[in-house]
Formats: C-alpha cells, structure tokens, sequence
C-alpha cells in the first residue's frame, strides 16, 4: 500500500460523495430563492440570484470541457491519439457540458474509480502502480476540487452578500435566505479546504497539509477573513449601492494585477483571460497567490488595505446613517467584523509561522495552484494558493 499521505483512502471516497451533496444544495437552494423572489414579483433580486447561479455553472462548464480537450490532445495523457477521453467523444463532451453536466461527469468518473480501488479488494497491482493510482486520482480529485473553487468565488461567495445585503439593507428574509447562506457559507469552507489538501496530495513535491489543528487553524483564517469582507462590502452596499462601482474597481485591480504576472495556466488566450478574471474575482474576497512567487510584501499589502477597509465602512455607516446607531443592528454587525478580522489575522500568523508544513520537498513559497503537469494527469495547472 502507499503511504497514507498519498493514498486515496475511503473517507476520501466519502467525503467526495459529501461535497457532491452539498454543491447540489447550494445550487438548488438558490434557485428555490430566485423563484421565491419572482412570485414576490422581486425582479431584480430573482435576476441577480440567477446570474449568480449561472455564472458559476457557465465558467466550470468551459473550463471543465477547455481541461478534457487538453487531456484528449496530450500526446502523454493520450499516446494513440483517440478522439475520445474519459470514454467519451468530443460530441458527447460538448454535449454534457452544454447541458450543465460536465461538473457531474468529474464527480461520477472520480467516485467509480475511487470505489474500484477503496472498496475492491485486489492484489493486481503493484506497489509502484498503485503509487501510480492513487496520486491519479489525487489529480483527478485536484481538477474537480479547483472547478469547485472557481464555482464558489462566482456563485456561493456573492450569493451570502447579496443575501446579507438583502436581510440586512431591506429587513426581508425568511427560512429560505437563511438556508441559502449556511449552505453557501458551508461549500466556501469546504472548497477552501478540499481544494488545499487535494493541491498538496497531488503534488510529489509538496509536503500534505496536515489534518487535525493546521487544517482547523487555516480554515479559520479563511473564513473569518472573507466572511469580514463579505459583511464589510454588505456595509459598503447598505450605504450606498452605488458601492457596487468600488468593488468592480477592486475586481479590475486583482484581474490587472494577474495580467501583470502573465499567468500561464490555458492552453488559449481567449480562456487564458477568463482565467484572469476569475482570479480577479477571488482576490476581492481573499488572498490568492497566482504564480507561487515569493508572496509575504503581497500578501501583507492586501491584508492591510483589506483591514482598512474593514474599520472604514462600519464607521462610515455609523457617521452617515446615525439613526442605525440607535439599533442593535450596526453595534452587532461592527463587532463580528472587527472580531473576525482579529481573529482571522492571528490564525494567519499563527498557521504560517507554526503550522505551515516545512521540508525540503517545498517550494520556496506557499503555491495555491500549479503549472502545467508534465504527465498531462491533471489541469491544476498554474501557481495558485487560496
């Protein structure tokens, strides 16, 4: 057997079988949400519910299938040349992903290898082939895991804003909303999580984030970092909508500043700048280290200016909107942001300078993503970091 820090075990398995649940949750949730607000003849909230929904299936979509063309035409992944992958054709490929499809098909190939290899009792493998298997499905698991990270910075992340924006701004919810932001909330912190441990684990290079405190610790860090922001921006919007000009500057800025790094993680242009802007897209809600470089003077800049940001809307919502100062409304909200952005701080501090894995086997710096692999395996393909 491999080690168990490369092998694929059977919590694994059912962990993926986890997240699958809890992706279709989120999404069919929100639908429920949309059509609740257009039977409330709430037009403009059921269009932006859906053009959340939707934008998050549209990109996974063209990703997914743009990372199955790419295996099709690896001369490694590929050496005979079929024009089929996975056991699909390219007709059938375009197919699946029109239909919305694609993201289910990962998860289906994922779980029925997974479950031959866990679950069958075998003895035909060697110990360097099964090696071999297990870190393709870590690959396998890293391609699905980085779909669902795209997915939940364009989908669940501003559907729990435009939800708290709503609840918060309007004095409107119900059963639904809030059902909506655990389950968004929910799949934030999985994707995070998922997407880190299955980077690492496909990495041979990398040493595996460790279960346990380290895990806790960094999911800690994320969450209270982007639910500040999130609450923040919430404030920003409360104050004025016009706010929604301040936060396409800052997506401009993020997207820019990948462009500036030339990023190399498509095989196209064209997917190569809708991969800038999805970065774009994270770096307004959290820390993203695009290119595996040497990322401390970054990283303390964003979070810096992120804090500051932090302390400035709720003080703001408080000198030009003095009748919320009377509730417990704008105290309450203040004080989870202010706290969270503590909290999430000193879990930052204390992750990276205690807990962050060490060896030899590293990089020099943290990597959230990977170039192209050589062995064609897998799409995880440029220095990425959540």
């Amino acid at each position: 057997m491999p080690p168990s820090d490369i092998q694929y075990s059977k919590l694994r398995w059912l962990l993926t079988i986890a997240g699958l649940v809890l992706y279709v949750a989120d999404i069919w949730t929100d639908i429920g949400l949309a059509l609740k607000y257009f039977q409330e003849k709430q037009y403009v909230w059921t269009g932006l519910t859906l053009m959340f929904v939707l934008a998050g299936l549209l990109v996974t979509q063209i990703f997914s299938y743009a990372w199955y063309r790419d295996d099709m035409n690896d001369v490694l992944r590929n050496p005979e040349g079929r024009s089929s992958v996975a056991g699909m054709s390219e007709g059938g490929l375009v197919a699946l992903h029109l239909f919305g499809v694609g993201i289910f098909t990962r998860y289906y190939h994922l779980l029925r290898k997974g479950f031959k290899v866990v679950w069958t009792k075998t003895n035909s493998y060697t110990l360097e082939q099964r090696r071999d298997v297990h870190h393709n499905l870590f690959c396998l698991a890293t391609d699905l895991s980085m779909l669902k990270l795209f997915e939940t910075f364009l989908e669940s992340v501003p559907q729990l804003l435009l939800q708290l924006y709503i609840v918060l701004g309007h004095d409107e919810s119900s059963v639904l909303q809030y059902l909506s932001m655990v389950f968004s909330f929910f799949n934030i912190a999985w994707a995070l999580v998922d997407y880190r441990r299955c980077l690492r684990r496909s990495l041979p290079q990398i040493r595996e984030m460790p279960s346990g405190l380290p895990t806790a610790i960094y999911l800690m860090y994320k969450i209270c970092t982007i639910t500040t922001h999130i609450l923040s921006y919430g404030l920003l919007l409360i104050l004025s909508i016009y706010s929604t000009v301040a936060l396409t500057f800052l997506w401009l800025l993020g997207t820019t500043w990948a462009h500036f790094l030339q990023t190399n993680f498509c095989s196209s242009k064209g997917l190569e700048l809708l991969y800038r802007a999805v970065i774009g897209v994270i770096l307004t809600f959290t820390f993203f280290n695009v290119k595996g470089q040497d990322t401390k003077v970054a990283m303390i800049f964003y979070y810096v200016f992120h804090s500051c940001i932090n302390l400035m809307a709720p003080l703001l919502l408080a000198l030009l909107r003095p009748e919320l100062q009377t509730s417990t409304f704008l105290p309450t909200v203040s004080c989870v942001i202010f706290g969270g952005s503590l909290l999430g701080l000193v879990s930052l501090v204390v992750y990276y300078v205690l807990l962050h894995p060490k060896g030899k086997w590293r990089e020099a710096d943290e990597v959230d993503g990977l170039g192209k692999e050589t062995d064609g395996m897998t799409k995880i393909r440029n220095f990425l970091q959540p």
